[in-house]
């Protein structure tokens, strides 16, 4: 029996799933964190301030084209908005430690944009990232690539990790 909160839940995902690219998510993300206020700060000088927010955004970068790689290597869509576009199911490279290296990447951009900033108000915006793409974009796409791939796309979630 479905519940009026499970309505109002199964209404929102629809309205919003696969809508927001997740690259304008993590542009908006970026936004709120510079605006928020800094209420509680934490210091940023010295080196291993740059070089920590350098190493984090390297990594992140470093893993959003390991996805995004893999994906034209297979010749597959890139697009997250259309997951059912998917020629082929790319289990390979990143994709053997992580389903979703993009939004890792995305998310540890933000992480090194959060460290920059020093302010404790922009990690709240992390975890609001992370239920944002969970909800309205990852299960939408792993639904979409399940009724696609079949048992194959099963397998390889029983072996790798939606995040880490």
């Amino acid at each position: 029996m479905m519940t009026k909160n499970d309505s109002t839940r199964s209404q929102a995902t629809r309205v919003l799933a696969l809508k927001v690219p997740p690259l304008a998510l993590t542009a908006l993300a970026a936004a709120l964190m510079y605006g928020l206020p800094g209420w509680v700060e934490f210091p940023r000088s010295g080196a291993w301030h740059g070089i920590l927010c350098a190493v984090v955004l390297a990594t992140g970068l470093a893993i959003c084209f390991a996805g995004v790689g893999a994906f034209r290597q297979s010749r597959t869509t890139v697009d997250p908005r259309t997951p059912d576009a998917a020629s082929s199911l790319v289990v390979g490279g990143i994709y053997r430690v992580t389903r979703n290296p993009m939004y890792l990447g995305f998310l540890m951009v933000l992480l090194a944009l959060a460290l920059y900033l020093g302010k404790l108000t922009a990690f709240v915006v992390l975890p609001l990232f992370v239920v944002y793409l969970n909800e309205f974009q990852i299960k939408p796409e792993e639904s979409a690539l399940r009724a696609r791939f079949g048992s194959a796309f099963d397998s390889y979630v029983s072996r790798v990790r939606r995040w880490l």
